[in-house]
């Protein structure tokens, strides 16, 4: 099977953390591909705050609070484990907060990543204890509904202490009575739908992928936006997928939603994610409906929504926050009694308004 990009990621960090310091030529060699690649790949990491890079060489970052040593030793002495679903896109943010929060601690942060794969989460995760980890702080890849009891209840049986990261298991389960670092999707659909609603639009619909916990919520969240605010949902959900890994099933999605428009059966709609909601505008732009003007669109994640040529109002969840404050409250319990209680922590997501959503109605 061809080596993902995420798990070239993995491996390179890996290469740099037990070594210190590399030169991209020499990591080039040892993960077998191409100088380009490689310096593509340490940019990409450099700019996410994972690596230090200096002419041509990188090192693993030195921005430890005075007091810590090198490579393989830390101010405090803690070495934390990190599993996250991906290194890119949402969990990007998710990554650079805890790797700050796990500095400023003056602890070193391992990153494995199982690049949604959760049948792959246990052995990294006891790659990370065997690399030396005290603590974990963990994202399982969860894709489907089944997934949380097909491969979480290891989880549960961690020898250190664990922390949930943008995970919620199901009530009364023993993953429940971890501690967790959660954004409140629920809470940024009703911002969006609220929003929307004050600007004069009826219910708006909702495009949403369903291959992610945070899809899940995004969907779950509508239903509860709509009843909060007393509304009724113009129509079913419409499914959403990659353009580029299913482009007829993304351009059924994007009729459904241009016939909808036409139809007057909505004038605003809710989008999850970024990147399919760019998308679908500039589909839609083909078709002749335009945003905001026939329109109103709010997307959900807003990693690239600003980037659009007409940017996206959207939904920011707190992902660097969420990092930051898992991390925290993991150094926090390190230096606990086993007996203290455990926390659930919710932030909350912001709305960040820009041009998609137009004027209000007449």
């Amino acid at each position: 099977m061809r080596e993902s990009a995420a798990e070239r990621h993995d491996r390179l960090l890996g290469l740099v953390r037990e070594r210190g310091s590399a030169r991209v030529s020499d990591l080039a060699s040892q993960l077998g591909v191409s100088p380009v690649t490689a310096r593509r790949d340490v940019e990409e990491l450099a700019g996410r705050g994972l690596l230090d890079r200096v002419h041509g060489s990188v090192s693993w970052p030195q921005d430890a609070p005075t007091g810590a040593a090198g490579p393989g030793s830390t101010g405090s002495g803690l070495v934390l484990g990190m599993l996250a679903p991906s290194s890119t896109y949402y969990f990007a943010e998710v990554i650079r907060g805890a790797h700050e929060a796990a500095a400023r601690a003056g602890a070193r942060l391992i990153l494995r990543i199982s690049d949604y794969r959760p049948q792959e989460d246990h052995a990294r995760t006891e790659g990370l204890l065997s690399a030396g980890a005290e603590g974990l702080l963990v994202a399982p890849g969860w894709q489907d509904p089944g997934d949380p009891a097909a491969f979480g209840d290891w989880i549960a049986s961690l020898p250190v202490p664990t922390v949930l990261l943008e995970r919620r298991p199901t009530a009364g389960s023993p993953l429940d009575g971890l501690d967790r670092v959660c954004s409140d999707h629920a809470h940024g659909v009703l911002l969006a739908v609220r929003h929307l609603v004050d600007l004069g639009h009826g219910a708006p619909l909702l495009m949403a992928r369903a291959d992610s916990p945070t899809a899940v919520a995004v969907r779950s969240g509508y239903v509860e936006a709509l009843g909060v605010l007393g509304l009724r949902a113009p129509q079913d959900v419409i499914d959403s997928v990659p353009a580029e890994l299913a482009p007829d099933a993304f351009e059924q999605a994007v009729q459904a939603l241009r016939e909808a428009v036409l139809s007057g059966v909505a004038t605003a709609a809710l989008i999850h994610n970024d990147v399919d909601a760019i998308q679908v505008v500039q589909r839609l732009a083909e078709l002749d409906v335009r945003v905001p003007e026939d329109l109103a669109l709010i997307a959900y994640d807003d990693e690239v929504a600003a980037l659009a040529d007409t940017p996206l109002t959207a939904v920011a969840p707190p992902k660097r926050e969420v990092g930051r404050h898992a991390t925290e409250l993991l150094v926090e319990r390190l230096g606990q009694s086993a007996g203290a209680p455990r926390r659930h922590l919710t932030l909350l997501p912001q709305l960040r308004v820009r041009d998609s959503c137009g004027a209000r109605l007449p």
